[in-house]
């Protein structure tokens, strides 16, 4: 049987961006070879989004935040590449797109994306009006999403961390909430007793109706070594066990490599 070399992740870029590089390190430590590349380079050679297998929309302050988080770099994205990132989902390609990511996403239409529906979602200021930065504790509801599926938690490593000031999930109605859930797209939630955010139905993370675009909140990028955990001296012997954030990276990869039949 042959083989082809490790799939290309794309990873987009922009000022302001500011975790490109944990991006990369989890799509490399998962098994693909990272690509990143300012939006501005990709928008001149849309072709590489067709030789991508993975892409990710990385976390950070794109231009300042300005205006609002992500509206300039998804203005940017809806007139230079969003055909391209489109087909992209079409053809099977798992996207992730972690907190400014999350933001650009919802405002480019990739998501919620929801079959048969026009429907939208926000990322609103946190009720609390302040930036918040710290472990939340989050759960993984039964969802189409390939990132998450499958995900074996140890106990006391239900978080991940996060870093936002607009990061309030809104649904533009509850019928769209409603069928978010039916479908299958809820595919992170904070715990009930630690909601940093005020976000309807405590949601974190959704995917598109085909469950290869993921968009969260929370930074699984930010933990891919047990060491990143805040309680990790006290865990116990964690040998052998794949850090969350990095097994949602993994299972992407191991999507990709059964249809493509990559070394991965």
């Amino acid at each position: 049987m042959d083989f082809m070399a490790r799939p290309k992740a794309l990873v987009l870029t922009a000022p302001g961006i500011n975790c490109d590089a944990e991006l990369c390190e989890a799509f490399d430590l998962a098994g693909a070879e990272p690509m990143p590349v300012h939006i501005n380079r990709l928008a001149r050679n849309q072709h590489w989004m067709d030789e991508a297998s993975l892409i990710g929309l990385p976390g950070g302050f794109s231009y300042g935040d300005a205006i609002a988080a992500g509206r300039i770099c998804a203005a940017l994205i809806r007139t230079q590449i969003i055909d391209g990132l489109h087909q992209a989902v079409a053809r099977g390609v798992p996207m992730i797109a972690p907190c400014n990511g999350f933001q650009i996403a919802v405002q480019t239409g990739l998501l919620p994306n929801i079959e048969g529906r026009d429907a939208r979602v926000a990322l609103l200021h946190n009720d609390s009006g302040r930036f918040v930065d710290r472990w939340v504790k989050v759960n993984y509801p039964e969802s189409r999403c390939v990132w998450t599926r499958g995900l074996d938690v140890p106990a006391g490593a239900h978080v991940l961390p996060i870093a936002h000031g607009e990061g309030r999930f809104m649904c533009d109605s509850d019928d769209t909430m409603a069928a978010l859930d039916a479908a299958g797209q809820i595919a992170v939630r904070y715990a009930a007793d630690d909601d940093p955010n005020g976000s309807q139905g405590l949601v974190a993370g959704i995917c598109d109706h085909t469950g290869m675009v993921l968009g969260l909140m929370p930074h699984p990028e930010r933990y891919l070594h047990w060491t990143s955990h805040p309680t990790w001296t006290v865990m116990g012997d964690l040998s052998g066990q794949t850090p969350v954030g990095l097994a949602m990276f993994s299972n992407a990869v191991q999507h990709v490599c059964a249809a493509e039949q990559c070394t991965a």
